[in-house]
């Protein structure tokens, strides 16, 4: 087996190897304290350093002031949020906009429904998430609005997001958040676990205005409480401090890489090799979304048989090439293009591709 695999796991995903390499140094002797990052205080001085650099990182990356916005590091990942967003913003009375475009918005409003009621504002599910509504049935004066940017499972993306005029806008933007260019301060509060594009798992950034964060309701359990995480600066209890030492490095990597707009170009580049390759196949390769709803982080595709797709992703592992099976709820296969895979690992995909469409 080589040193580095060609890594499409749709997450947990490849990361930097300058990251990796970094990560190894401290697991074993962070800063040269003689403790592995793993082991100093979330308390000490060192580690507020390490948070506190990550959080500005991240806002400065995105374009975003402290003075209005506040990163915080939760445990639970992006799941945690579907309950924690109407728990803490859906008042008796009022509803929530959710836009329903795969399986990760669809289990979002389920958990909404426990709080208030949901107007599902659009919807692909008629046509089993193949693309990514462009117009939207907004309620007036509505809680807020929550939208799902990217679709690992069924491979598309949103680049049409609802005006919401005065309304709070609240995105899942896990598995494209950095990825692309985005005004962020449309949105109110963004999550994301860190798995996909930022980091390893065991945490999710949430980016929040901190103006939104403070109209959070009172009186709810004291760790599900925003206010909580806002007030604790993501401190109010021990927080996952490997993970946060990890997208602190990615980020430091992203910046040092050119930042977002580098990234979305490479990200772009690396799209457009294999969705040319899918549709130049005469149909051997056959994507499986309208291409205007096409993500650039999931590319999702079939082969003419069930057959031909499991040996598809077995003799691709026997080449370095894994993690190419489709999600089991759709199955197919998947490749995922995430900041920190090289475009080389893309190269080595299509020309594989061409090689197996003609051996079979």
């Amino acid at each position: 087996m080589p040193d580095r695999v060609h890594n499409f796991n749709p997450g947990p995903a490849v990361l930097p190897r300058e990251v990796l390499d970094e990560c190894a140094k401290g697991a074993v002797n962070f800063n040269n304290l003689g403790m592995s990052i793993m082991e100093i205080s979330h308390r000490s001085k060192d580690f507020e350093a390490v948070l506190d650099r990550t959080q500005k990182d991240m806002l400065e990356i995105m374009g975003l002031s402290s003075d209005d916005y506040i990163v915080m590091f939760l445990g639970g990942g992006a799941s945690m949020h579907f309950c924690m967003v109407p728990m803490n913003f859906l008042r008796e009375g009022q509803t929530a906009d959710y836009v329903n475009t795969g399986e990760w918005s669809s289990r979002a409003i389920k958990e909404a429904r426990l709080f208030g009621n949901v107007n599902v504002a659009a919807s692909s599910e008629d046509s089993k998430f193949n693309y990514v509504p462009t117009t939207f049935k907004l309620t007036p004066g509505a809680a807020y609005v929550h939208t799902t940017s990217n679709n690992t499972i069924y491979g598309t993306r949103m680049t049409t997001f609802p005006e919401t005029g005065g309304v709070a806008h609240i995105c899942d933007m896990s598995s494209d958040f950095l990825s692309r260019r985005l005004d962020f301060s449309k949105f109110s509060m963004i999550y994301a676990g860190a798995q996909k594009n930022i980091g390893p798992s065991g945490t999710a950034a949430v980016i929040a205005r901190r103006s939104w964060i403070e109209k959070a309701k009172d009186g709810l359990p004291t760790m599900l409480s925003y206010k909580t995480h806002l007030k604790g600066n993501s401190l109010y209890n021990t927080p996952p401090v490997f993970p946060i030492y990890v997208v602190g490095l990615v980020l430091a990597w992203l910046k040092n890489n050119g930042g977002i707009d580098a990234m979305e170009k490479t990200n772009q580049k690396k799209a457009a090799l294999l969705y040319d390759a899918l549709d130049s196949s005469d149909g051997f390769y056959r994507g499986t979304v309208k291409p205007d709803s096409r993500s650039i982080m999931n590319v999702t595709f079939r082969l003419p048989s069930e057959e031909l797709e499991e040996k598809f992703v077995s003799e691709a592992k026997k080449q370095g090439l894994v993690g190419l099976k489709g999600h089991r709820s759709v199955g197919g296969c998947r490749a995922s293009l995430y900041n920190a895979l090289p475009v080389a690992s893309v190269e080595a995909l299509v020309a594989f591709m061409g090689t197996f469409r003609k051996a079979n």
